[in-house]
């Protein structure tokens, strides 16, 4: 399976590599001349073959294609939002990556009331590197575009401003019915149409004034079982469900 590629955009029979992109493609997968790739700009894929790689010590990296043909794109049937608190850099950056080969097409990292301050000066700093991380995610997973990604904010104005219609908040309170349940509730079509949201706590949990505010803005508890798991393990254990359920059939 080819490995794809995003670029800036397509002319009218060329397009151009650039940057990191290049560099890797160049250095790392030791491209050369005839070599063909798939070219995405975020809402086209073409195959194109390598016409010339330019490496240069001092300078920005290129790789110039000849447009071979268009690929196939189907947009996935599930806009998927996902809202997690913001944890300690290293697993938040591993949740994010995973996110996107599940195909999440929006995250929004939570100043949660029991995230941990550091954290929270630290996380505007790190974007740019967040950025990297979805798009090369992206490349590897052979999606049309990266999800996008939002600053850090509240859970209440995070949870407000989510038009999606199946909204899940996940929840460790023994009253919280299974997520399974609140998805066989669902209607799978409606639901899949329109989108799902899923919100993801900090270590410690929500507070008491944030379920009421995911409450206030139409999302339900739902949990993952009696386990208590780490972000990271909610984040892939619920995605996967939720895209099964509502996914593409």
């Amino acid at each position: 399976m080819r490995r794809r590629f995003f670029v800036d955009g397509f002319g009218s029979d060329t397009a151009t590599l650039r940057g990191e992109g290049a560099e890797h493609l160049g250095r790392v997968l030791r491209a050369e001349p005839g070599q063909l790739y798939e070219l995405s700009d975020g809402e086209r894929v073409w195959l194109g073959r390598i016409a010339s790689v330019a490496l240069p010590k001092r300078g920005e990296s290129r790789i110039e294609f000849a447009l071979v043909e268009p690929v196939p794109a189907p947009v996935p049937a599930l806009e998927l939002q996902l809202l997690l608190s913001l944890i300690k850099f290293d697993r938040f950056e591993w949740c994010i990556e995973k996110a996107v080969e599940l195909g999440v097409t929006e995250i929004v990292p939570l100043a949660a009331a029991r995230t941990d301050k550091p954290l929270l000066a630290a996380a505007e700093k790190r974007h740019a590197r967040w950025e990297k991380i979805l798009l090369e995610s992206a490349q590897q997973a052979r999606r049309l575009r990266p999800p996008a990604m939002a600053a850090a904010v509240a859970p209440e104005r995070a949870f407000g401003q989510s038009n999606a219609v199946l909204k899940i908040l996940l929840s460790e309170r023994r009253e919280a019915p299974p997520l399974r349940e609140i998805l066989l509730n669902a209607s799978g079509a409606h639901a899949s149409a329109a989108g799902a949201s899923i919100a993801i706590g900090p270590e410690g949990g929500w507070t008491e004034g944030e379920i009421a505010a995911a409450r206030a803005a139409g999302f339900q508890e739902a949990s993952l079982g009696e386990n208590i798991l780490r972000a990271e393990t909610a984040v892939i254990a619920s995605l996967a469900i939720v895209r099964f359920a509502l996914g593409d059939k």
